[in-house]
């Protein structure tokens, strides 16, 4: 809804629409990161409950926890990727029919792929930027929970080693 309403502020000016578009884009960007960090606590509470709950050393859990970063990671990169193949996809599409088959300049109204085009550059963007966020999300959390269960005082103190999560949901 937010190209929309991006759209309706512009007819006010570049500073409406700018703003509106910053907004839309901060509130996607909350959004992935709380869901992000809410799985890693769900996570990090199903392994420490159920599959640690007799072991005191709190390093093993920080391997197990590590492959959600390396997932985020992987997703990024898929997403990354699956957002440029849609992008070059369309505008390869417009492209021909546009100047190939009918003779229109690029980017002209009257080529319906045009708009297939520029949902792709936006497919690209968005879905590029949001799985690039995720996956430093993810890794930067495991990263730091990774350090703090390798120091020795903190290896049995599972408040300490949250203490990578209560940083990241600031």
């Amino acid at each position: 809804f937010a190209n929309g309403r991006v759209t309706l502020a512009a007819l006010r000016g570049i500073g409406p629409a700018f703003n509106q578009a910053f907004r839309a884009g901060a509130a996607m960007g909350h959004c992935l990161c709380g869901l992000g960090l809410l799985v890693f606590a769900l996570l990090l509470g199903l392994y420490s409950e159920l599959l640690f709950a007799h072991d005191d050393s709190l390093r093993s859990l920080a391997e197990c926890i590590a492959g959600f970063g390396l997932g985020g990671s992987f997703v990024a990169m898929f997403g990354r990727v699956g957002g440029g193949i849609y992008t070059k996809a369309a505008d390869v599409g417009a492209d021909l029919v546009g100047k190939v088959v009918h003779g229109l300049e690029e980017d002209d109204p009257k080529n319906p792929a045009t708009i297939a085009d520029n949902v792709g550059d936006n497919v690209g963007d968005v879905a590029g930027m949001s799985s690039d966020l995720f996956g430093s999300l993810a890794e930067s959390t495991c990263a730091s929970l990774v350090l703090a269960t390798s120091a020795s005082d903190l290896d049995t103190n599972f408040t300490a080693v949250c203490f990578p999560l209560a940083l990241s949901t600031a």
